[in-house]
C-alpha cells in the first residue's frame, strides 16, 4: 500500500488519548501516519473541588477542549473532532444519532485503522463501554453502501480495528502509582482490568515517545489533581506506564496469524 496511512482513535473524554494511548499516537504521527481523534464529550463533569468553584458544564467544556487541543499538538495529531455529548451521558445518546455521527467521521477521514476502548471499558466506565459498542456499530454502517449519513459520504471499509487494553503489568503499575482505578456504578465497584499476555495480540515499543506523553499530560491542567503522582513520577516509572502500547485486534482484513504484532499497520505497509 502506497497511500498515506491513516489512524483514527475514538474516545469519550479529553485525556483518554494521552493516558490511554498517547505514546502510540505520538509514534505514528512521528512516522508520518495521519492520526485523527474523535472525542465524544468535552469532559464537562471532570472537575476537582480542590481547584475552587466549578465553572459549570459549559465553562469546563471550554477549558477541557482547549486542553485537549494542546495535548493533540504535543502528540502530533492531525485533527480533533467532537461529537458534542455530555460527559457521563454517552450511554443515553440516541444510537442512530451517535452512530450516524461516527459514520460521517469515518467516511470523511477514511482511516485504515480504528482504535477505541475494549468492551470492558478499562475499569467499567459506562461512557467507555458504550462508545466501544457504538464504534463497532459505526464500522459496520460505514462500510454499508445503503447506510446514508448526514454528509452523504461514500462507504468506507476499515481494514483493521483494535481495542486499546492494559496488560497486567500496567494495572500493577497504576496500582502502585495511583492506588488503582475504580468506579462505582449501579451500587457496585468496578475495578481496573488487566489482560493476560495471551489475549494481547499487539505490543508496541513506544519508549522513545514517553516524553511527548509527559508534555501532553501537562496540557490537561484541570485534571492534574487526579494524577499528580504521574506528573511528579520519575521517568522510569512513566516508561513502565506509557512505554508500551497494548492492543487486542478485534478484526483485520489483511492478517490473522497468532504471532504477536509489533505494528498496528501490519499487513498494510
Amino acid at each position: 500500500m502506497t497511500d498515506l496511512l491513516k489512524l483514527l482513535a475514538i474516545f469519550p473524554h479529553p485525556d483518554d488519548e494521552t493516558l490511554g494511548m498517547g505514546s502510540t499516537l505520538a509514534r505514528y504521527a512521528a512516522e508520518g501516519v495521519e492520526v485523527s481523534l474523535v472525542c465524544a464529550t468535552r469532559g464537562e463533569r471532570g472537575w476537582f473541588d480542590s481547584e475552587g468553584p466549578n465553572p459549570g458544564l459549559e465553562g469546563l467544556a471550554r477549558i477541557r477542549a482547549a486542553e485537549l487541543r494542546c495535548a493533540a499538538e504535543c502528540l502530533g495529531l492531525h485533527e480533533v473532532s467532537f461529537l458534542d455529548y455530555i460527559d457521563g451521558e454517552v450511554d443515553q445518546a440516541d444510537p442512530a444519532e451517535i452512530i450516524g455521527k461516527l459514520v460521517s467521521h469515518i467516511r470523511r477521514i477514511r482511516p485504515h485503522v480504528v482504535v477505541t476502548f475494549a468492551p470492558d471499558g478499562a475499569y467499567g466506565h459506562p461512557d467507555h463501554i458504550v462508545l466501544s459498542q457504538f464504534a463497532n456499530g459505526a464500522l459496520v454502517c460505514a462500510a454499508d453502501g445503503s447506510f446514508a449519513d448526514v454528509n452523504a459520504g461514500p462507504p468506507q471499509r476499515v481494514s483493521k480495528f483494535y481495542y486499546m487494553v492494559d496488560s497486567l503489568d500496567v494495572v500493577s503499575a497504576v496500582q502502585e502509582a495511583l492506588g488503582g482505578l475504580s468506579m462505582d456504578v449501579d451500587g457496585m465497584t468496578r475495578h481496573h482490568i488487566g489482560w493476560e499476555n495471551w489475549q494481547i495480540t499487539t505490543r508496541l515499543d513506544n519508549h522513545q515517545y514517553v516524553d511527548k506523553v509527559q508534555k501532553a499530560m501537562l496540557c490537561h491542567k484541570s485534571q492534574l489533581p487526579g494524577y499528580r503522582p504521574l506528573v511528579e513520577a520519575p521517568f522510569p516509572e512513566l516508561a513502565r506506564l506509557f512505554g508500551m502500547g497494548y492492543f487486542y485486534r478485534a478484526f483485520s482484513l489483511v492478517n490473522g496469524e497468532r504471532n504477536v504484532e509489533t505494528d498496528l499497520f501490519e499487513g498494510l505497509r
